[in-house]
Formats: C-alpha cells, structure tokens, sequence
C-alpha cells in the first residue's frame, strides 16, 4: 500500500469519512477519529466563518486529551474540505485558518489546488484531492497533491459516472501514491474490496450520515435509512454540478424528481449564498443507502465494520487455502 506509515500506523480501519454538505461537524469527527478512522468536514460548514477557528481548537484538543487517556487505542487524525473555486468567497479565509492550525490532511475540491499544496507541506501536511476524470487526475497530480479520491458513480455529493473499476485502473497508470475509493461503500467488506482493487482507503460519507452524532436532521437520517439504490436522483439542477440526491427530498421541496426543470446554470458551481433556501432541505445521498437499516453511534458502527471486515478477510484468506 502506498499510504505513508504515519499515517497508516494511526488507523483502525483504512476508512477516510467523507466530509459531507449539512452533515459533518466538529462532534461527527471527533467521534470518527476517537474510532479510529479519519474524520473531516467542509470548512464551509462552520457558520458564520469564524467558527471554523473555534471547531478546529475543539477538536485538536478533545483528540488530545482522549489520546492521552488512552494511549492503547489508535486515534486517527482529520481533514478539513476546500472548495477551490471563485464561488466560494471564503477560501483565502479558510485556507488560512486551516494553516494556521496545521490541519493533517487537507482535502481540495473542484480546481486543482496549486497554491493551496506548497503551503500545506510546508508544516508536513497532506493534500488529497476529488477527482472524477482522469483529465482531473493529471491536473492534481501537476500541482504536486499527495493523493486522489476517486468519485465513482454510486457515490453521495457531487460524484462522477465512471466505475470504479475503469477509474481505479485509469488512475493507477499514472499515480502510484495514496489512493481513496468512494461510491457506495456502506460496510467492512466493500472497504476490503477498495483495498483488494489497489486503493489503500475507503471514502465513506453516506453510512455516516445515519449516525447518532451526525449533524443531519431526523428527518435526513430516517429517509436515508428508507431509501433505495433506485430513489437517488443524479443531476446539476441544485448546485450547478450534477449531484447524488434523495428523491423523497425532492418532493418534499414541491418538485418531481423524474421530470426536473432544466438548469441553466449547469457546469457553473454555485455558492451556498447564491442557492435558494429550499435547497439546504435537498438532501444529499449515495446508492449506498439500500444497505443502511439503523442509526446507530459511530462507535458502534465502527465496530460493527470491524468485524465485517476481519470476517471477510477471514473468508477469503480459508478460499484462497482451499
């Protein structure tokens, strides 16, 4: 695996959690790397911007102090989101704010961030960044990122439509560093086959969306437990980007999910403060969530994708005896 040993040595699973729109905050995180896998969330989560200061000073130091109590559990380090884009009026804000803090691992979104990776490994940080072409790879690659997370289609947010296999394959011609795969990874044994394709992390957001410390409304965490591969609705319509989004929230905001108006800003991110209020309560999700059936901790769920993982690695270690 390519995943530097600092890092590898400080996780349970090989699982970085995605950060997720409306969903990850400071407690989700917290509870994610005191698991034992990576947590993070965007920073334009923490609103009004100087929050973002205030969430990163609580989490470095609630990790800190669990850390020193239990010197005999891995606690994993976290990732703060950048949206690179001339929509997102507070990246100078918050790119400084995560530098000061020297936050572990930054994850970059939409442009390739060139003057954002120098900066990050000036105090020893690592830059991973979402990719949904090859053509995106390359550009990263070329502003000297660490790593890629590969957005397969399948995947919650702002996903691609390659498989896995075609992109995983496609990325693995040209970059032999630390690999992410994200779309529809819901439990142990879809985070052992990530690894089996050659990726050493498994990026998961939508499972954790139904979570007790999620920062998701019941009304969001009950829907994804309802839900079906068949109900995600992919399309540009709410961002300007085509996204993964639950039907039932849809049509909870008046619209019809199988006859959506055509958005003519499509291909043109838009800014949170440039979307209609309507859009805070469209709901974003993988197909993933026919697999996802209750809303427990993170602690458990971690737990529970332990085991998963161990037994199918135990599975298949007795097939390959055979």
């Amino acid at each position: 695996m390519s995943l530097p040993a600092s890092l590898r040595q400080h996780l349970r699973l090989p699982v970085l959690a995605s950060p997720m729109f409306i969903v990850s905050g400071a407690e989700l995180v917290i509870e994610q790397c005191k698991a034992g896998v990576i947590g993070s969330f965007p920073s334009l989560n923490a609103r009004p911007q100087e929050e973002l200061d205030k969430w990163l000073t609580r989490i470095e130091t609630e990790l800190a102090q669990y850390a020193k109590a239990h010197p005999d559990r891995k606690v994993a380090p976290f990732a703060v989101n950048l949206i690179v884009n001339r929509a997102n009026k507070r990246l100078e804000h918050d790119t400084e704010v995560v530098l000061a803090h020297k936050v572990p691992i930054v994850i970059t979104s939409l442009s390739a961030p060139t003057e954002i990776v120098p900066r990050v490994h000036a105090y020893g940080g690592l830059v991973f960044h979402d990719v949904v072409k090859v053509r995106h790879a390359e550009k990263a690659l070329e502003a000297g990122v660490d790593g890629l997370i590969a957005v397969c289609s399948g995947a919650g947010g702002h996903a691609g439509t390659l498989n896995p296999f075609a992109l995983v394959n496609e990325i693995r011609r040209i970059h032999q560093g630390p690999l992410v795969l994200s779309g529809a990874i819901t439990n142990g044994s879809a985070i052992l086959a990530a690894e089996a394709m050659g990726c050493d992390l498994a990026y998961i957001g939508t499972r954790f969306i139904a979570t007790r410390e999620s920062a998701a409304k019941p009304g969001y965490k009950q829907m994804i437990v309802d839900s079906k591969s068949g109900d995600i609705v992919y399309t540009p319509l709410f961002s300007g980007v085509h996204g993964s989004y639950l039907a039932g929230s849809i049509r909870n905001a008046g619209l019809d999910p199988n006859n959506l108006p055509i958005n003519e800003t499509a291909g043109q991110y838009r800014s949170r403060d440039e979307r209609a209020r309507t859009w805070t309560d469209i709901w974003g999700a993988g197909q993933g969530v026919g697999d996802i059936d209750d809303v427990p901790s993170v602690a458990e769920l971690v737990d529970r994708m332990e085991t998963e993982y161990r037994e199918a690695r135990r599975k298949l270690t007795e097939g390959a005896a055979v």
